[in-house]
């Protein structure tokens, strides 16, 4: 089954590229809508500069919460969408708003918060932790912002029956790095993806103290824009990016891609 994805991958790759060699004199662009997970572990400044050089082409990247980037997508916005909520690109493809979905990687979530961990979370299940910190009314800081991270806080939630309400509760309304940086500046506790917090580790002193919870999961995928839904954006590019982040070399390259030693992501498109 690998064998066979990896000979996919390079057969498209190399019709699109023979087609593009031929017809493209200037460089064209193409417009991505991403997660700001993506773009604030720096994964996107060592993934698309090889495929913006093969392909002659430059990647406008719009990093926004997952609900934005789908929505932009929908929307016709975009040509190519790269986020991590799964429900939420199902129902996309469902709707015949995006096709040829695929994986690409995945990391997890985690919950950090202040070293002396005043709700007493540490070695708790991920639902047991909000639990505490709801009960114990430490502050919490949320993306608040439909992302892929808000999702999966809004499902962890549901699962503690708890609606989280009140001072200790705020939403900050921005990207990964910045919501996780507010967390830190008020000493809380905040749900954030592995990727975002190695690359920001050495700015914040929270420390992971949840981890490793089957829920917390974090699959990241991509796909293009319906063609159908919108003639005018730029399908064949938005093929050729899909090929390139799951063909071996992208693949190669999100798994070697490291911050302090640490791994980020683990590439997903041959499992």
């Amino acid at each position: 089954m690998k064998l066979h994805n990896i000979l996919i991958s390079y057969l498209a790759l190399s019709i699109i590229m023979f087609l593009l060699s031929s017809s493209v004199l200037a460089e064209e662009r193409l417009k991505m809508a991403t997660t700001t997970s993506t773009e604030n572990s720096g994964l996107l400044y060592v993934l698309l500069p090889p495929f913006e050089k093969e392909f002659n082409v430059k990647v406008d990247v719009i990093a926004v919460g997952t609900g934005k980037a789908l929505k932009l997508g929908e929307n016709g916005d975009v040509d190519v969408v790269f986020v991590h909520a799964r429900a939420a690109e199902d129902e996309f493809i469902n709707e015949g708003f995006g096709v040829n979905r695929r994986d690409v990687m995945y990391n997890d979530f985690i919950i950090v918060g202040p070293k002396d961990d005043p709700a007493g979370i540490k070695g708790n299940s991920a639902s047991e932790s909000l639990k505490k910190i709801a009960e114990g009314k430490q502050y919490f800081i949320s993306r608040g912002d439909e992302s892929g991270t808000h999702k999966k806080e809004k499902e962890l939630w549901k699962l503690t029956r708890i609606e989280p309400q009140g001072k200790w509760y705020l939403e900050a309304g921005q990207g990964m790095g910045a919501t996780l940086q507010i967390a830190d500046e008020k000493k809380a506790y905040c749900l954030v993806d592995r990727g975002t917090y190695i690359a920001y580790e050495k700015k914040v002193d929270l420390v992971i103290l949840c981890e490793g919870d089957k829920i917390l999961f974090n699959p990241y995928g991509i796909m293009a824009v319906n063609p159908k839904r919108h003639p005018h954006m730029n399908y064949t590019y938005a093929m050729a990016l899909i090929g390139w982040v799951t063909s071996p070399q992208g693949q190669k390259i999100i798994g070697e891609f490291k911050k302090e030693g640490k791994v980020l992501f683990h590439p997903t498109a041959y499992q």
